[in-house]
């Protein structure tokens, strides 16, 4: 577990353990809003003091100044607010009032966050001296002598403790975190370009726009010059999702509150050149009876028994002309018939949408089990009347007993795999890839199972002719039987021993 990697990285661990003296202090449903809250408290307090000394330096006056701060994609920080102030406070019995004031005196000055930091910290349920060590953990263990470093670090803690909460909640920790070897893997295929508009229907805490912002900094872009679009139907994940652009400095528009997404779209004229989701599976009841008419249901009507269709329709309605769709689905969906899903499916198919589907392993999500599947959807794409079929259920490695995770060679070896299926220039390989065209898909009834395209990996040949290797299987057979059959007598007997006869 020492080994850094996408589900397990030594530093957020350390401050997450040391966070969690809390635990057992206060209701599980405000844990995470408690320390999801001075994390981002810590950071803006600690990019702030840097830009303050830098405006000092240049001596020109200016360091009271928010346009000066602002223009550097800084949040001015008052006074009350900084942490030097809530440091000092951090062991006597108003230090809940001290960090609730704090978040107003930001949300004051910062109309983006608006009622959306957590201001409970004065709650009675929480224990203020088990409060004022966090405060001290959050002082002491945090070296925030690099900007850019640190903004790294605080985003990453941020992440992971995101992460760690998703696994404590179990099946509802899914709704606002997908794991960050699934999002890095829709990303690196569909690579987002700068000037693009990026749009996540569902967008949990924004892990999508994150990995969206990182790949084109990678790539020499400015990651401020993305344009991101969310909507989200649960209050505190709306929340967090708002603080997590912050840390970043991304700037989102998540609209003016939460809201369900199929009643009530908040960015009804958008077209998106990229969206990436992570839809809830199999998500019912979705109001199917209130939108019957929808122009959204291009393609058919979505059962009210399962949003999956819905999801996918929703998002095609938002596509620009040269859009790009990268989704995560339940298996299901890759073959279902039921109550008009399969011609659903079919029409998408046969409006030649669908460029690559990749079945993916299973124990990547911390809060699911059932195998999933990413979908990438194209308005234009580049091989007409073609798929790309992967099959990369044995990819990855295990962290732990309970959690997969993808290494960055095996996220690139399905980017090079995708990149070289729209180049023309890939070939199949038995197990893992194959192209199928429209024709070969309507032979396989619309059904858009990977393992139907690509067959099984083929075995090597161990070089031990047929006749030889039967003899001796069927000879280990038959020794096994026999010791099974020795073992049932012996079992028998001490049951006799004991009075009881099979």
């Amino acid at each position: 577990m020492a080994n850094k990697t996408n589900a397990n990285i030594g530093f957020e661990k350390q401050l997450w353990d040391a966070a969690c003296v809390l635990w057992g202090h206060i209701p599980a449903a405000e844990y995470r809003k408690v320390i999801i809250g001075l994390i981002f408290l810590r950071y803006i307090s600690a990019a702030f003091e840097k830009r303050y000394q830098e405006l000092v330096e240049e001596g020109d006056g200016f360091e009271d100044d928010i346009d000066a701060y602002t223009m550097e994609n800084v949040f001015f920080v008052p006074e009350e607010a900084r942490w030097s102030t809530i440091a000092a406070a951090a062991h006597t019995p108003e230090i809940g009032t001290v960090i609730d004031n704090a978040m107003r005196a930001i949300e004051k000055d910062n109309k983006v966050l608006k009622n959306v930091l957590p201001k409970n910290y004065a709650s009675p349920d929480l224990d203020k001296r088990v409060l004022g060590e966090v405060v001290d953990i959050f002082t002491n263990n945090i070296d925030m002598s690099d900007t850019e470093a640190s903004e790294d670090l605080l985003g990453r803690t941020y992440e992971y403790c995101i992460a760690q909460f998703a696994e404590k909640e179990g099946v509802g920790g899914g709704e606002f975190y997908t794991p960050s070897s699934v999002v890095k893997t829709l990303v690196s295929i569909l690579r987002p370009f700068e000037n693009c508009r990026v749009y996540d229907c569902c967008c949990g805490s924004g892990g999508m726009f994150v990995q969206s912002a990182k790949f084109i900094e990678a790539h020499s872009g400015n990651r401020g010059s993305i344009s991101v679009y969310g909507q989200e139907a649960n209050a505190d994940t709306w929340k967090m999702a708002k603080i997590n652009m912050a840390i970043r400095g991304i700037d989102a528009d998540f609209g003016p509150y939460q809201a369900d997404t199929f009643t009530n779209d908040l960015h009804p004229t958008l077209k998106a050149d990229f969206i990436l989701a992570n839809p809830p599976f199999n998500y019912h009841p979705w109001n199917q009876e209130k939108l019957l008419d929808d122009v959204r249901w291009k393609y058919g009507l979505p059962p009210a028994g399962n949003a999956n269709y819905a999801w996918i329709q929703h998002m095609i309605h938002h596509l620009a002309p040269n859009g790009k769709i990268g989704l995560v689905l339940a298996n299901g969906a890759l073959s279902t018939q039921t109550s008009g899903e399969g011609e659903i499916r079919k029409n998408i198919i046969e409006d030649d949408l669908v460029e690559g589907i990749i079945a993916m392993p299973t124990q990547l999500f911390y809060s699911v089990t059932i195998p999933v599947t990413l979908w990438f959807i194209s308005k234009n794409k580049q091989q007409k009347g073609k798929t790309l079929f992967i099959d990369a259920r044995n990819m990855g490695h295990m962290v732990d007993r309970k959690h997969r995770d993808f290494a960055d060679k095996d996220i690139q070896e399905l980017a090079d795999t995708f990149e070289a299926f729209q180049n023309g220039e890939l070939k199949d390989k038995r197990g893992f890839c194959a192209v199928a065209s429209l024709e070969d898909i309507a032979k396989q009834d619309y059904i858009l199972t990977p393992g139907r395209y690509v067959g099984i990996k083929e075995q090597e040949d161990d070089g031990e002719p047929f006749e030889e290797k039967m003899g001796r299987l069927t000879s280990e057979l038959s020794d096994m039987f026999a010791k099974s059959h020795e073992l049932e007598d012996e079992i028998r007997r001490k049951l006799g021993a004991i009075g009881y006869e099979l």
